[in-house]
């Protein structure tokens, strides 16, 4: 398993306070926009009913990604990602005060 991404430039976060298809789905334009990801890029998940949804999976096939999502009831395969997001996450969420994150949706 390759653990390595590059940093975006700026601040680009895609933000809300429920985990939803419609917030996956921003998060996976802005990535694509600014990333321009190879054809073949494999895209890991965990299977989130938000990342099974047909229109991310078209967003997915769209761009040529080969999709790959961990094993059913495995909790350890996204460890890694988990661990390697938990600061940035707390970070970024520490920059706003409690009553503008009640309204990030």
């Amino acid at each position: 398993m390759v653990c390595k991404s590059k940093p975006l430039p700026g601040n680009r976060w895609a933000v809300s306070n429920r985990m939803k298809r419609d917030l996956a789905i921003r998060a996976l334009n802005m990535a694509i926009a600014f990333r321009s990801p190879p054809k073949d890029c494999i895209h890991h998940t965990d299977r989130g009913s938000q990342y099974c949804s047909h229109d991310y999976q078209k967003i997915l096939r769209q761009h040529g990604f080969k999709a790959s999502m961990s094993g059913k009831g495995n909790c350890y395969d996204n460890a890694a990602v988990e661990t390697f997001f938990k600061t940035p996450s707390r970070d970024i969420a520490a920059q706003y005060p409690a009553r503008q994150r009640s309204k990030l949706n």
